[in-house]
């Protein structure tokens, strides 16, 4: 597919040919939500939240990569999974749902006014006692979990990438090494509404931050990936 130019419309007016029909990328997306397994109360009720008590509800995962998020935690059954970026909890709550008994998560949040709906819908889902929230500066906590992994502590089988997308190469260096080998890494919003293919490349710090961690990780020799167009794109990262 060619490079989409500035003002070209990527998600809603997005068009795909299946053989004589035409259908909008929302025609599909309803598709696969009516053709996927629901969400629960709880993740119904942390999406409810989120739009009332929020004014950034597009950043919520959404039932489909949630579920999703789910199902490869099961996968991959890591120990211990790191999440960057908590916002209200929907991701946190479907990646505790899939980690085994013994599992836990450690997720970041620098926003410390949604520490009460993330705590709440924690405990609703009933993965509290899997979950650790950290609020505060992702690069402040990451540098205080890489000096426990340093000591001696496991590393991670799972880390998952939804925080500030100017700073995802930053955080791709100060992960790399919490991770264990085999282990994956996730990274949310890889095509951030199809700009990351526009010519030329918009110049806002967030896109270019995008790209460029796309970049990073595609001349890494350290790990295989692929980018799958699942909502605003998912890189799969395995680290060999």
């Amino acid at each position: 597919m060619p490079a989409l130019q500035q003002g070209q419309p990527f998600t809603a007016d997005f068009h795909l040919t299946c053989g004589t029909n035409l259908y909008t990328m929302d025609a599909l997306y309803r598709y696969i939500l009516d053709h996927s397994s629901a969400q629960t109360d709880a993740l119904a009720w942390i999406e409810r939240q989120t739009n009332i008590r929020t004014n950034h509800a597009r950043m919520l995962s959404g039932a489909v990569q949630g579920r999703f998020l789910t199902m490869l935690t099961r996968m991959i059954s890591p120990s211990k999974a790191l999440e960057l970026g908590t916002f209200t909890g929907y991701s946190a709550v479907c990646i505790a749902g899939g980690l085994p008994e013994n599992g836990h998560l450690d997720t970041l949040e620098i926003n410390d006014e949604l520490e009460d709906i993330i705590t709440e819908g924690l405990e609703m889902a009933g993965v509290s006692g899997k979950v650790s929230l950290h609020i505060g500066d992702a690069k402040d906590t990451l540098k205080r979990l890489a000096a426990g992994i340093d000591a001696g502590e496991e590393q991670y089988g799972l880390i998952y990438m939804d925080a500030n997308k100017r700073e995802y190469p930053e955080y791709y260096s100060l992960v790399f090494d919490m991770l264990k080998p085999g282990g994956y890494i996730l990274a949310d919003n890889v095509l951030w509404d199809g700009k990351v293919c526009l010519d030329p490349l918009p110049q806002d710090r967030q896109t270019q931050g995008i790209a460029r961690f796309n970049e990073i990780v595609r001349n890494d020799a350290r790990v295989e990936s692929v980018i799958l167009p699942v909502r605003d794109g998912l890189n799969i990262i395995r680290k060999l």
